[in-house]
């Protein structure tokens, strides 16, 4: 007999209990963490307990975990971390609606998927539009999941080339005082773009279409008096553009092409004075049909958990000591996690609580 406070999941395959369950109840165990519950495993049912709400929301993920895992989806823990964003915001979202939505299988044979609300609209966006904006923090999957798509799409032909930039703006080192030329000069901006490429495409391969010009990783400013055609296009760090850059490489597109611009308005290295170009680029294309902006925040985090609690304690603090200075935190565009809230899609703004 089920105790009041209990909810039981029976299984009719014993092996799925284990898979749900994790390695040692790993899985089972981030459950208990992240909600507050106490889960047990017997050979044909998962029993939790606890808060009711939470208790429903624990049982909820345990069944759509199942739902992947019969689908032939491999559950890991972060996952289960995922999961919990997900159907914390959206107690109706579909877990297979995200997960299975598979963009592209990496050189190391892993599925690249999104992994929250969020970056299933901003994919969604870029797969619909020629002009995508991501804004959010640090280690919300947005360039990575750019480059996910270029790459994928690149090897259906529907583009002939991609072109990775990114500008090359100093962040507390002089380049003068750097060795080398200057392409050995501006190579260390270029780095992280180097290192989402050769996570998806092994190294030789990768060599080989730079070489080629099939990819191409160059900084901003190379990007001047050229017309892009048949190209998927990224712009990383966007802001570090100035207005004058984002103009410049907003028209460099040309006919069968698309562009998709990253870049996180809280993290700005622009010289004193200068104002960034992608925060003007909000203000003033937000209400352009044929341009998407995604705006993320901390809970689209898919790296280290406490990556999440940095931001927010970041985020905290910067409030703070804009309310002790009397400044204004609301009206106009916003630019702590990217755009008025009216400018969101309707599937990207908070439901409540709201998590790639």
């Amino acid at each position: 007999m089920i105790d009041e406070g209990s909810t039981e999941i029976a299984f009719d395959d014993h092996r799925l209990i284990h898979q749900v369950a994790g390695q040692q109840d790993e899985h089972l165990r981030s459950l208990e963490r992240l909600l507050g519950v106490r889960i047990a495993s017997s050979a044909g049912a998962i029993q939790i307990r606890g808060d009711e709400v939470q208790r429903e929301l624990a049982g909820r993920v345990v069944r759509q975990l199942c739902g992947l895992l019969e689908k032939g989806y491999p559950v890991y823990p972060s996952d289960v971390d995922y999961a919990v964003r997900i159907l914390s915001s959206d107690r109706g979202a579909n877990l297979r609606d995200i997960f299975l939505d598979t963009i592209y299988i990496s050189a190391h044979k892993r599925v690249i998927t999104p992994k929250s609300l969020n970056q299933k609209v901003y994919i969604d966006a870029i797969r619909g539009h020629d002009i995508v904006f991501g804004i959010g923090p640090a280690g919300t999957g947005k360039t990575y999941l750019a480059m996910a798509m270029a790459v994928a799409e690149l090897t259906k032909n529907n583009y002939a080339r991609i072109i990775l930039t990114r500008p090359a703006v100093e962040a507390g080192e002089k380049l003068g005082f750097l060795p080398g030329d200057l392409a050995e000069k501006v190579n260390p901006y270029l780095r992280p773009l180097y290192d989402a490429l050769h996570d998806m495409v092994d190294f030789d391969r990768a060599r080989k279409m730079i070489e080629r010009g099939t990819i191409e990783v160059a900084p901003l400013a190379f990007m001047r008096g050229r017309t892009l055609n048949d190209s998927f296009v990224i712009l990383d760090e966007a802001q570090n553009t100035t207005n004058e850059q984002m103009k410049m490489f907003l028209t460099r597109l040309g006919y069968g092409s698309k562009a998709v611009v990253t870049g996180d308005v809280t993290q700005i290295d622009l010289p004193a004075g200068k104002s960034s170009g992608l925060k003007r680029a909000v203000a003033i294309l937000a209400d352009i049909p044929g341009i998407r902006f995604i705006s993320f925040n901390e809970k689209d985090v898919v790296r280290h958990r406490l990556v999440q609690d940095i931001i927010t304690a970041y985020e905290r603090a910067g409030a703070a000591e804009a309310d002790s200075r009397g400044e204004a935190t609301n009206g106009g565009p916003r630019v702590g996690n990217g755009l008025r809230e009216g400018n969101q899609p309707a599937a990207a703004r908070p439901h409540g609580e709201d998590r790639s």
